[in-house]
């Protein structure tokens, strides 16, 4: 379906909670090293519950490595983005590349051939950033909205929840 890639994630509970989300959604999460914890972190666990198990997701050694494997269009996200979000269609195999919890992605990331836009989410003034999982959540789900949120379980009554 999709494809999340976190840049070198420092904090183990976004990472966790990525992983539940995606697990979730039936996206394909992408981690680049170096972590800033290791997999077996009981935070890691705690926030991504039993859900982890289920989560599709990878380690990669860097971000070249991984974005050799992706599907479809790679989009960066980061403050300075030129785009909005929901300015775009999303497509299954489309990628979306978040950066460290500290300082985001690098101007190399941003600056990439491979990168087709650098996405923003919108934020009032004078407020720095939004916690990473949650940042990946509003994106993720915009996207998958998009396409008719493919491979959901249906709600009672038919069809699927909104």
């Amino acid at each position: 379906m999709f494809e999340i890639v976190l840049h070198q994630p420092e904090i183990p509970p976004n990472t966790g909670n990525v992983m539940r989300l995606a697990a979730n959604t039936g996206a394909r999460l992408h981690l680049i090293e170096p972590l800033g914890f290791e997999l077996d972190d009981a935070r890691l666990r705690r926030a991504g519950m039993d859900y982890r198990d289920r989560a599709t997701y990878v380690v990669h050694p860097d971000l070249d490595a991984c974005v050799r494997e992706l599907p479809g269009r790679v989009f960066a996200l980061a403050r300075q983005g030129t785009v909005c979000y929901t300015d775009l269609r999303f497509q299954p195999g489309d990628a979306f590349v978040f950066g460290r919890e500290s300082t985001g992605l690098p101007r190399t990331v941003l600056e990439a051939r491979w990168v087709t836009a650098v996405l923003h989410i919108p934020m009032r003034p004078g407020v720095r950033s939004l916690n990473l999982a949650n940042s990946v959540a509003v994106v993720l789900y915009e996207a998958w909205r998009q396409v008719g949120f493919t491979g959901a379980a249906p709600v009672p009554g038919g069809g699927v929840s909104p």
